[in-house]
């Protein structure tokens, strides 16, 4: 067959869409009553009469009767179309519809030779007519492969993605049922589930860059938030014990296998408890997320991981001792340069202690935490937001992280509440933004004078959602886990 061009294709459509609107027939109706999903249609209900509606998805026209199949959101369902059975006016409305147009169909159900449950149609509606070909789905070396096969095409057009390629289904539903899972556990919990400010003018909760905007009535700066954090941390001021919200939040930084500038961030606080504690409710967070998609042990870039354990932790000081053989003071400074050298890393004797201990975290460490681990005792440099270690070192914090296959999953503390404490780690953090780190944040007063006012003893985390459909869908990009990730513009 003669290969036809995307015009030649889109001029033939719309032909056979005037044709179908002289026969008097709205090719866009308001309505179809839907009795059955593809999926709930089975042996057992032949001779049954059903209302199904989907997606064409294959024709296989043989004169006085058709084939077809249809797809809906639960799968395929294969039609009968027999001119002796609709008439010749509905099998000549038939014959002006395409793979990629939406149908209704009214029939009974009964079994093909060949053992196919299948839906006799006696009336059939159309429901949208296609302008635009989907792409064709072929074999080779009894291999499927489409034209959607090309990620970005995929990432920019994820309708034909979700069309064409089931597991890309499969895998959003799979994040859907997580981020339920989640709010089922924090609700069971005791959990509040609040809202909070997107539009901020004062940013902070996380070391980044903010996105920045304008209110035009009120003459004023505003950012895109990076976190939740301040905010919720108000509301226990304010008396709440235990909160939670699931948010949309914005860095303007890179884009990478793990990070993008819009991302699903849960962060939840809860008075009265610290780090250890959410250490361990955390663990069975991640424990229920795996149980509820029956996935207690998951396939992730080759490796097993099992939630069936106990999380380990480790602070960072035995944690290089464990890859990198060498044990030192991480109080020391020269100590920690002469290992940095040693391990060919890129740093100064100008830089700070913490970024030093980070260095060597992030390139020699981090990325060989598959199983559940978590990472404690941070650098106070590094983590404005958290207490002092209660075993007197005032060097570090007592904060966690959760790696799991390389990568960072959760982010908490026994939060500091200490206000005096607090501002002074704020002037520190103004400090270093007007010396030029962009990730710093500036002080917020706002946040100061809730604190000021009391806030029990409280711990936090933050917990990206991306990152865990990531997990869970054994994917390394984030793009995968993202309906709709951000791309740049083509020209």
């Amino acid at each position: 067959m003669e290969n036809k061009s995307l015009e030649q294709i889109i001029k033939a459509r719309l032909e056979k869409l005037d044709k179908i609107r002289e026969l008097g027939i709205n090719p866009y109706p308001y309505e179809f009553k839907i009795s059955h999903s593809a999926s709930g249609i089975d042996e057992d209900m032949v001779n049954k009469k059903v209302s199904v509606a989907g997606r064409i998805m294959s024709l296989r026209n043989m004169g006085k009767a058709a084939f077809s199949n249809i797809q809906d959101q639960s799968g395929r369902l294969q039609l009968y179309i027999g001119r002796d059975d609709v008439g010749d006016d509905l099998y000549s409305l038939f014959k002006l519809m395409d793979i990629g147009d939406y149908i209704g169909v009214t029939g009974t159900v009964f079994i093909t030779k060949t053992g196919a449950v299948t839906v006799k149609a006696k009336k059939i509606t159309i429901l949208s007519k296609n302008l635009r070909p989907i792409p064709d789905i072929k074999e080779k070396d009894g291999e499927k492969y489409n034209l959607v096969s090309d990620k970005e095409l995929r990432y920019r057009k994820r309708y034909l993605d979700l069309i064409i390629n089931p597991e890309t289904k499969e895998n959003y539903v799979k994040r859907f049922k997580i981020v339920n899972s989640i709010r089922d556990f924090l609700n069971t919990n005791g959990y509040i589930e609040v809202e909070t400010p997107v539009l901020q003018p004062v940013y902070g909760g996380a070391n980044a860059k903010p996105f920045k905007t304008f209110h035009n009535a009120l003459d004023q700066e505003f950012y895109l938030r990076i976190a939740t954090e301040l905010y919720l941390k108000q509301l226990i001021v304010g008396g709440f014990e235990k909160v939670y919200e699931m948010s949309k939040d914005f860095r303007n930084e890179g884009i990478d296998r793990s990070h993008n500038p819009e991302f699903t961030m849960l962060e939840f606080y809860q008075a009265y408890a610290d780090y250890n504690f959410m250490m361990d409710f955390v663990e069975k967070m991640f424990k229920k997320i795996a149980k509820d998609l029956n996935m207690k042990t998951i396939s992730w870039d080759g490796h097993k991981i099992s939630f069936s354990k106990k999380f380990a932790r480790k602070t960072m000081g035995e944690l290089i001792k464990e890859h990198t053989g060498a044990s030192i003071d991480l109080s020391d400074k020269k100590s920690v340069f002469d290992l940095c050298k040693k391990l060919d890393l890129k740093i100064k004797k100008s830089d700070g202690l913490a970024k030093m201990i980070d260095e060597i975290m992030r390139r020699k460490i981090e990325p060989n935490l598959i199983n559940p681990t978590y990472v404690i005792n941070h650098p106070v440099e590094i983590s404005p937001l958290a207490k002092i270690s209660r075993d007197g070192d005032t060097n570090f914090t007592e904060r966690f992280e959760l790696f799991i296959a390389g990568m960072e999953f959760a982010n908490g503390f026994s939060e500091l509440n200490d206000p005096i404490d607090q501002r002074a780690r704020f002037e520190d953090q103004s400090k270093k933004r007007k010396d030029g780190d962009e990730e710093a944040f500036p002080v917020d007063e706002n946040f100061l004078e809730a604190i000021e006012t009391g806030m029990p003893p409280t711990a936090g985390v933050g917990i990206g959602i991306d990152r865990i459909a990531m997990l869970f869908i054994d994917t390394r990009w984030i793009r995968d886990a993202i309906l709709f990730p951000t791309l740049k513009s083509k020209k």
